[in-house]
């Protein structure tokens, strides 16, 4: 098989681009290498499309697999991978909200698009490169497809912006960020398509320096990706227009009347009520299938254009607010007493009950994934019922967007949350959305804030996040940099779902500490991002202000109801003491005080009892068991065993020392039977130990004190 190479110098490293047709029968394959990390990446498209469909049936999908790493994991039973982990899940978000915007909107055949990581380095980001190497195998596809895209993933280290960072630098600094790019239809301005961050309290000003920085190296990469398409790309595929009944559209028209309009920005009826007024309607004219299908095509495109036209030139929202304006808030907290916290949020309709959970350390999750291996403290959790919305349906596991949509609320609230040597507990909030009408990522960003201030987690400063909407001019003739547009705070159903932009935004009084990003258009100008990020930055200070009115800080006191945890610091070499052979000592002391024990190598120990006084007990035990007699100090000690040349004294657990017969009365005696029994508890002194750690005692010195 003839294999063909593209190199690039991509931060000092070299970036390669690979056509082997090992998987010639997609429609799009390719391999991209950078550093020892391999990324393959492969499309397909159906052969026929999906008759009468009104969406577009895309499905990408992120592989992550074991052997990258040189790992076997999995369970004892199942040496393999099995569901997709939450990073797979993650990244095949991340790809998806990048490429979608790109393919025709009458595209009705299903697609598929599939990244697998073959080998990962530990140090290249496997992120981005499946970004790159799905632009580069849709753009040599023969799939229709407006590309490509140049993902840039950003980092920082004392202020300055690292472009590539490694897993360690990412790890380490305040900017954690991938930012997706394309040229604008004149070829003039770079857009960006897709951000997604984790901050920590980072200022806008310097995050859009990272915005710029990223330019010059995302120009390259669409002109590499450019190259490789002219040498390598397929002709795309010749499809059918389905030219729009004009007769229909216009008998649609006339329907409608000024009623849509009116239904969406003076609620004169519900719009989903028209739309089911028309689509019987058209059955009554017609029982074509298509012809419904093209009549309730009409209807969703009069209604965005509308919903555009008019918050552009007349400044309307379909709640009458400004443009700058959020809906009315309200907060409250301590709602379930048995519960260890508890936040509700309300924005408009949407609601949502946050519910936090304390636990030891044997509670943290355990992370068996190709990237992150080791456990996990902090957690958040988002759950999005069918009844939120109005609606019935299966009640599953959590889909991709609520596993999406709780890791964007912990991406916002971890960077505040105390480290272990400060809070040692784990620590989990659940998200119910109750009801939802846009934005509930943002308002269990919100409730979660709330849950964790009214259970007494100490977090450095509240957060609160908002959802940025975006209408831009339908203009085809325009290119994206000379449109008119007007950028909304606080976007709700209906803006969201025939807008073009979903720009969640959270962060504190300080700074940001996570963004997302997605549109339904090609993309948007960095003016446009930095006039959003400055009125996003207004909305949620506002907020901010109302939740501190609700809970102005983190309460002292943890819930009744909370576990109590203590934690002490043994030497290593006294660990096996406090275990036992077998762990005869440690469940002993579990079984009696009815606590959890938790053991770190460095000797740090974890005691987690239901109660303050059971904890202290287990505290009080292990102390004496790995307590170090000292010479002068008197213990009561109980006598084991019983010798002829003196007695046997436990000191302390475990601990024994000898007193000679000389040593246990200040008269001689013939026996020590005569004086001691077994089992008997008397006071001691300590007069020596030997190199070997030996302990002497003496009775009669405490007597004669």
């Amino acid at each position: 098989m003839e294999t063909k190479l593209f190199k690039i110098n991509l931060n000092g490293q070299e970036l390669c681009v690979e056509f082997n047709g090992l998987a010639e029968r997609s429609n799009g394959s390719v391999f991209v290498k950078y550093g020892d990390t391999v990324i393959m990446a492969n499309c397909v498209i159906a052969k026929k499309e999906i008759e009468g469909a009104d969406f577009f049936p895309l499905t990408v999908l992120y592989e992550e697999k074991y052997y990258a790493v040189g790992k076997i994991l999995g369970s004892r039973f199942l040496k393999r991978e099995g569901r997709p982990s939450e990073q797979s899940i993650l990244i095949s978000r991340l790809i998806d909200r990048a490429i979608r915007p790109l393919f025709p909107a009458d595209l009705h055949h299903e697609i598929q698009v599939v990244a697998t990581c073959l080998a990962w380095d530990r140090e290249s980001d496997p992120a981005s490169l499946s970004l790159l190497a799905t632009s580069i195998a849709l753009m040599c596809s023969n799939i229709p497809w407006d590309g490509p895209v140049a993902p840039v993933r950003i980092g920082e280290k004392d202020g300055k912006i690292i472009l590539f960072p490694t897993a360690k630098e990412r790890e380490e600094g305040k900017i954690d960020l991938i930012i997706s790019g394309l040229k604008s239809e004149s070829g003039q301005e770079m857009l960006i398509n897709m951000i997604e961050a984790g901050l920590k309290e980072v200022p806008e000003d310097l995050l859009l320096k990272a915005f710029r920085e990223a330019e010059p190296i995302q120009k390259e990469l669409i002109e590499f990706q450019k190259e490789i398409q002219k040498q390598m790309g397929l002709p795309k595929l010749e499809r059918k227009e389905c030219p729009l009944n004009e007769e229909l559209k216009k008998a649609v028209l006339i329907f409608l009347g000024d009623r849509l309009e009116k239904s969406l920005f003076q609620k004169t009826e519900k719009t989903e009520d028209l739309k089911n007024e028309l689509a019987e309607h058209l059955r009554g004219l017609s029982d074509d299938p298509e012809q419904l299908r093209q009549g309730l095509a009409v209807f969703e495109t009069e209604a965005e254009k509308l919903m555009h036209q008019d918050a552009i030139l007349k400044g309307w929202r379909v709640d009458g607010r400004d443009k700058k304006d959020l809906r009315p808030i309200e907060c409250q907290v301590g709602l379930l007493k048995r519960t260890h916290g508890t936040g509700l949020f309300i924005r408009g309709q949407t609601k949502v009950l946050s519910v936090l959970t304390l636990g030891g350390p044997g509670d943290q999750k355990i992370l068996e994934e190709m990237e992150l291996q080791g456990k996990k403290r902090f957690m958040h959790h988002y759950n999005f019922p069918p009844y939120s919305v109005g609606e019935t349906g299966p009640m599953r596991g959590p889909g991709r967007r609520e596993i999406g949509h709780g890791m964007l609320g912990e991406k916002a609230l971890r960077p505040l949350i105390p480290n272990a040597d400060e809070f040692p507990y784990t620590i989990r909030v659940v998200s119910e959305v109750l009801c939802s009408n846009g934005s509930s990522s943002m308002a269990s960003t919100c409730a979660a804030c709330l849950a964790l201030m009214d259970g007494g987690v100490p977090i450095k400063n509240p957060v609160a996040g908002i959802a940025m909407g975006l209408m831009m001019e339908i203009d085809n003739t325009k290119s994206t940099e000379n449109k008119n547009y007007v950028i909304l705070t606080d976007v709700q159903g209906e803006e969201d779902h025939y807008g073009d932009m979903d720009f969640k935004v959270a962060g504190t009084k300080n700074g940001l500490t996570a963004l997302q990003m997605d549109l339904k258009i090609r993309g948007i100008t960095k003016k446009i991002i930095q006039e959003a990020l400055a009125q996003s930055q207004i909305a949620r200070q506002q907020i901010l202000e109302i939740m501190e009115k609700t809970i102005p800080a983190p309460r002292e006191n943890l819930s009744p109801y909370a576990p109590r945890i203590f934690m002490m610091q043994i030497k290593p070499e006294k660990i096996g003491e406090v275990i036992g052979t077998g762990g005869k000592i440690i469940n002993e002391i579990i079984d009696a005080c009815q606590v959890t024990i938790d053991i770190e190598d460095t000797g740090e120990i974890f005691i987690t009892g239901e109660n303050e006084e059971s904890a202290k007990k287990a505290m009080t035990w292990i102390s004496n068991i790995v307590k170090e007699p000292e010479i002068g100090e008197i213990y009561q000690g109980v006598v084991k065993r019983i010798m002829d040349f003196g007695a046997f004294i436990e000191i302390l657990p475990g601990q024994e020392g000898l007193a000679r017969i000389s040593e246990i009365s200040d008269h001689h005696i013939n026996k020590v039977n005569d004086v001691l029994k077994i089992n008997d508890i008397v006071p001691v002194k300590v007069i020596s130990i030997d190199e070997q750690g030996r302990i002497n005692l003496s009775l009669k010195q405490v007597k004669k004190k």
